[in-house]
């Protein structure tokens, strides 16, 4: 990472009203490292180290690249698996907004300003944070006027702190590729400036009219506000802000490698190999062209000679006790779930299945507590939108956040734990709780609905008292 002497210059032209040192930025710019983000997002997409591997042969004593070597690249997969795996776990059903104090009108605002999009933001924000660290929200008011939204990738924004105020993010830099160029965006608490690299060398963007510029403008596009603070959001994956991957990519390189060199060994079993005992005839090349034009070759005569082709034989049970040891290692350390058949069984009891989800459900609840503080921020954002924007009274604090985890469970104990509990807690509670129902209220109302039909459907009580008297 960059220096604090570079932190503290940039800070201090930032709070004297003077536009960032072109000098400092590049510096700065130059020091960020986002390889290990890179690399989470690699393996996640199906490229590990395993891809660069090569053989190397000596060649007059000198160590060379065997390009003619059997080098098959198998990729297993484990770090997509259990990322996803967790994203699913925390938001495969949509997460849940509340109010403390049950304003139903509060989160209707809230529903129309962050709209339908949030279910599919919050997924790729737990994804990406489980591939690089750490991701970024970007709250901003689009051309309309309307309150909107983006992630920016953990890769593509440098965050600069405060630490004399409590870590607070006193810089943002943002930058991304267009073209041929690079374009950096300086975020402070009140306005933006915005650059360009070309051939590597930091300058003003001179495509841009108004340089410094305001966060965002007015209705009428006229006048410039600004937030108060820096809009941009850390949603980090745990307190040291590291990949997932770092805690297990040396177990899923080594299977990744046991598993290609296993290979390598069968597809180098196809080819016999002869032992020549006693052969005087031409060079090795000459056998085996003789050998696979007649099918036969020709030997002198005498004591000792032969040809005997040499089998190999494959170490199956050590393959297989290692890489079923790497395997179990990758899950234990990912903190996810082995699906195997094998681990999980045909109908584990419900205390199985917790222990089964403890070490997942704790490296989601890590994450979980990240990400609350960080929509807690966003709503603080929505918050100030709405009072600009006349959209009517918010209270940021008053809004919960309630991740609805999906874990396996087994259904036919959880029924029979509902019915042994009528008469003792409410039916309301039961039906919250029961396995079939997604939404309590909307299945009480159904059962309503349909008492109400049956009632409807009887006959009258007349009929009954005329049948009685027949």
């Amino acid at each position: 990472m960059f220096s604090t002497t570079h932190t503290d210059e940039l800070i201090a032209f930032i709070e004297s009203n003077r536009p960032a040192p072109t000098k400092v930025l590049q510096e700065i710019y130059d020091a960020f490292d986002t390889s290990k983000m890179m690399e989470g997002v690699r393996y996640y997409t199906g490229d590990s180290d395993i891809n660069r591997k090569q053989i190397f042969k000596y060649v007059d004593d000198v160590k060379v690249v065997d390009s003619e070597a059997t080098n098959k690249k198998i990729v297993s997969g484990f770090h997509k698996n259990l990322v996803d795996q967790k994203t699913a776990y925390l938001v495969g059903e949509p997460m849940v907004f509340g109010s403390r104090s049950d304003n139903a009108n509060q989160l209707e605002l809230l529903t129309e300003i962050i709209g339908e999009r949030w279910e599919d933001t919050l997924p790729e924000l737990i994804k990406g944070a489980s591939n690089k660290g750490v991701e970024w929200l970007h709250p901003f008011v689009n051309e309309e006027g309307e309150f909107d939204y983006m992630i920016i990738s953990g890769a593509q924004f440098i965050p600069i702190y405060d630490y004399s105020k409590r870590k607070r993010l006193a810089v943002g830099i943002r930058f991304y590729p267009s073209g041929d160029v690079i374009k950096l965006e300086v975020w402070t608490d009140e306005e933006v400036t915005f650059f360009e690299m070309v051939n590597s060398k930091i300058v003003l963007d001179a495509d841009v009219e108004l340089n410094p510029a305001p966060h965002f403008t007015d209705a009428e596009s006229v006048n410039g506000k600004s937030w108060g603070k820096v809009p941009f959001i850390k949603f980090a994956n745990n307190d040291e802000e590291l990949s997932d991957l770092h805690f297990y990519k040396s177990e899923i390189d080594s299977y990744d490698e046991l598993v290609s060199d296993a290979q390598n060994t069968l597809n180098d079993m196809q080819t016999v190999i002869m032992a020549l005992t006693g052969y005087e005839g031409e060079d090795l090349g000459g056998f085996l062209t003789n050998l696979r034009r007649y099918k036969a070759i020709k030997l002198e005569a005498g004591e000792g000679t032969g040809v005997n082709p040499i089998t190999i034989d494959v170490p199956v049970d050590a393959y297989k006790m290692q890489s079923d040891l790497l395997k179990e290692n990758i899950f234990a350390f990912g903190q996810g779930v082995n699906p195997s058949p094998d681990i999980i069984g045909n109908a584990p009891s419900g205390v199985a299945l917790e222990n089964l989800y403890s070490l997942l459900d704790m490296k989601a609840s890590i994450l979980e507590r990240k990400f609350n503080l960080a929509l807690r921020e966003f709503m603080w954002f929505i918050q100030e939108y709405c009072s600009l924007a006349n959209k009517g009274d918010f209270d940021y604090r008053d809004v919960s956040f309630t991740f609805n985890k999906m874990l396996l469970t087994n259904e036919a104990e959880i029924i029979q734990m509902a019915n042994n509990s009528v008469g003792i807690i409410s039916n309301e509670t039961i039906r919250e709780n029961h396995p079939w129902v997604k939404d309590a209220v909307q299945e009480q109302e159904r059962l309503k609905r349909e008492r109400d039909e049956f009632d409807a459907n009887l006959p009258p009580l007349d009929d009954f008292d005329a049948k009685d008297g027949e």
